[in-house]
């Protein structure tokens, strides 16, 4: 311990490096004035450099990289630029129809919300449906359910006021006490 008290007495850390302000145990008891004079421990950090994975899934993946996850996002980023470039050109010329690919796009836009909506429709049309089953279903379940509760809680009261019933005797029985005693006194 004395070499690595004295190591850091001796090293002040520049503003620039990260460094954590400690306050040393020494022998002579002055690690408080050195954290005071901002003497403190520096960290070095270590960059570690990882191994490359070697197992064979890996190897199969660098493989499969390039043909099944580069090659496809590529063609078919230059296929809708291609395509964005086509419908330009065509749009916007002499003899350009905008009216007709202004109603094309407007398909392509409509389309897609128009499938999800009826998706959304045939999901809630299904769910309405199984309300109607459960909910012709359950009124005979919940009522012996209810007949359960109301059962439940006259063994509740019943339980409740045999619990309370001594404690309500023993006061009655206190109070009585207390006033025989009251009235005995002169």
């Amino acid at each position: 311990m004395p070499g690595r008290g004295a190591l850091n007495r001796s090293v002040r850390c520049p503003s620039c490096l990260p460094h954590f302000r400690t306050e040393l145990p020494y022998e002579n008891g002055g690690g408080a004035a050195l954290a005071a004079m901002g003497v403190c421990a520096k960290i070095n950090i270590m960059k570690a450099i990882l191994p490359h994975p070697v197992h064979e899934s890996y190897k199969r993946h660098r493989k499969e990289l390039f043909w099944q996850i580069i090659l496809p996002v590529v063609l078919t980023s230059l296929l809708l630029i291609a395509l964005i470039v086509l419908i330009s050109i065509a749009t916007f010329r002499d003899s350009g129809d905008v009216d007709r690919w202004a109603a094309i796009s407007t398909i392509w836009i409509a389309a897609p919300i128009m499938i999800g909506l009826l998706i959304l429709l045939a999901l809630l049309g299904g769910l309405v449906y199984l309300m109607m089953k459960v909910l012709n279903i359950t009124p005979t379940y919940t009522g012996i359910a209810q007949d359960y509760v109301y059962l439940a809680v006259g063994y509740i009261k019943r339980a409740s006021e045999a619990i309370v019933q001594p404690v309500l005797q023993l006061n009655g029985i206190l109070a009585s006490l207390i006033a025989f005693f009251e009235k005995m006194k002169p």
